[in-house]
């Protein structure tokens, strides 16, 4: 990737637009095969992922099919900060997460998530990402069943 545009297209095409459609070999051959995703959600414990995961990490491939099999996901509102010359890239965006009649969540409201992630690249596919997320309805016990799940690890 040598510019801007292609940068956002890796982005909002071939990861985010392979995430919405569950489509898993897509997903993972954005990530080179020594790739380490870590999350962040506010005070709750760090998750790290691999596509090989080593003893404090977890199978990236389990995340996505838990997300895809149990929410219809879209991503947009995005905003792109995009450095070249280090290949990264920084996205906020929001999530929208609507629960699929046949998951474990198929009981709760759909939800919307500030997301914003951090991405590193190398040879064109993602070596690091880092992704912080809010979900502000979290707190609202009036628009929620109890404990509003964002989607992993499973309960």
């Amino acid at each position: 990737m040598n510019d801007r545009h292609s940068y956002i297209e890796f982005i909002e095409q071939c990861y985010f637009g392979n995430v919405a459609e569950g489509k898993f070999d897509e997903i993972l051959n954005c990530f080179n095969d020594d790739a380490q995703v870590v999350i962040r959600h506010g005070d709750k414990p760090e998750r790290r992922f691999a596509l090989l995961p080593q003893a404090t990490e977890s199978d990236l491939l389990s995340f996505y099919q838990h997300l895809c099999e149990n929410y219809e996901c879209w991503f947009g509102n995005y905003h792109h900060y995009i450095d070249i010359e280090e290949g990264s890239a920084a996205s906020r965006f929001t999530v929208r997460l609507t629960p699929i009649s046949s998951g474990i969540y198929a009981s709760y409201a759909a939800q919307e998530l500030r997301n914003c992630n951090f991405f590193e690249f190398r040879d064109g596919r993602i070596s690091d990402m880092i992704i912080y997320y809010a979900n502000p309805d979290s707190q609202n016990t009036k628009s929620q069943q109890s404990g509003k799940p964002t989607g992993y690890p499973p309960s």
